[in-house]
């Protein structure tokens, strides 16, 4: 049987796990994503200021195993090196070493990704697909996936499937300001993390976390509310307030920072459609993502893989959960 040839939208976590069990499988995958390099919500942003690097995570803290299933794959990842557990955190808290995208790195340099290249639509033609943006491959593709959050897989998925596309337009995502800080000195504040004080939903000291450079760097992400309410604010202003919300918080002034920007998360925190399985055999389109279980690191793997298990099936292909690094 010739391989199925599949095009994934976004190269997340959902994404590459979806990536991964297909080819598994036996089919050809290929995934687009418009970021520079694997992570999405897991990224990790590098800063450079004054001859020195500075480095953050922030997008996702941290992340849970509690599924079998999942929590194979991140013991294969620790013995390959790739995570590591975060006490302070929790005492089921992992991170990626060295930095929070290092487990989709991995995934990523065993597939074929495209990064840079910005998907506008899918179009469906002679019973296969093709994609549409600045950079998209001429080749045609017998499956379409959609990896992308709710509120960017619903036009996609519109002129193709309305209730899969419906199910992802009620699902909002909440927004997050972050403000990445690196400083000279160490910040004044014995504890390392600080969770849900006024505007600061969470700040964590990014250089406690294991196999971090211990250059001091404080991630200050605001609460959900409060994102919303300065969303269209510009991020000079964000990055001001912030800081100085975090200030008030520890109760003592801030060392000057080396570097101070902010990050707006449109789609941080995702919601829940309670269907990890959007799947349409007769066009042969889908969609994965942490929307349709829940907004966790673990809801995004297992949506990916619960889709590629799925397409295997109706293919009458080989299906099994790959748990190498």
């Amino acid at each position: 049987m010739e391989a199925l040839r599949i095009a994934i939208v976004g190269a997340g976590m959902a994404g590459l796990a979806c990536a991964e069990g297909l080819r598994a499988g036996g089919c050809a995958v290929s995934l687009f994503d418009k970021g520079r390099a694997a992570g999405g919500r897991m990224s990790t942003r590098r800063i450079d200021a004054d001859g020195a690097t500075w480095s953050f995570d922030h997008g996702a803290q941290y992340f849970t195993a509690r599924d079998p299933r999942f929590a194979d794959r991140v013991g294969a990842w620790a013995r390959a090196g790739l995570v590591a557990r975060w006490p302070d955190a929790g005492e089921d808290a992992w991170v990626g070493t060295p930095a929070m995208n290092a487990p989709l790195r991995a995934m990523a340099d065993g597939l074929d990704v495209t990064f840079g290249s910005r998907i506008d639509g899918i179009a469906r033609a002679g019973g296969q697909w093709r994609l549409q943006g600045p950079g998209a491959p001429s080749l045609a593709f017998d499956v379409a996936i959609v990896a992308v959050p709710a509120e960017q897989a619903a036009p996609l998925l519109a002129p193709h499937d309305g209730a899969m596309a419906a199910r992802a337009a009620a699902t909002a995502s909440a927004p997050c300001w972050t403000v990445m800080a690196g400083f000279d000195t160490r910040v004044p504040y014995d504890a390392d993390i600080l969770r849900q004080l006024g505007a600061i939903g969470w700040a964590a000291r990014n250089s406690a976390k294991p196999g971090r450079d211990a250059r001091e760097c404080w991630v200050i992400q605001a609460a959900p509310d409060w994102s919303a309410v300065h969303l269209e604010d510009d991020a000079p202003a964000i990055t001001r307030m912030l800081l100085a919300a975090f200030a008030d918080a520890i109760g003592a002034r801030l060392p000057d920072p080396a570097v101070a920007i902010a990050h707006r998360w449109r789609f941080a925190r995702s919601g829940a459609a309670g269907d990890g399985l959007p799947w349409n055999p007769a066009q042969r389109l889908g969609g994965c993502g942490d929307w349709l279980l829940g907004p966790r690191v673990e809801c995004a793997w297992l949506s990916g893989t619960m889709l590629a298990d799925a397409i295997l099936e109706a293919a009458g292909m080989a299906t099994g959960t790959r748990t190498g690094p």
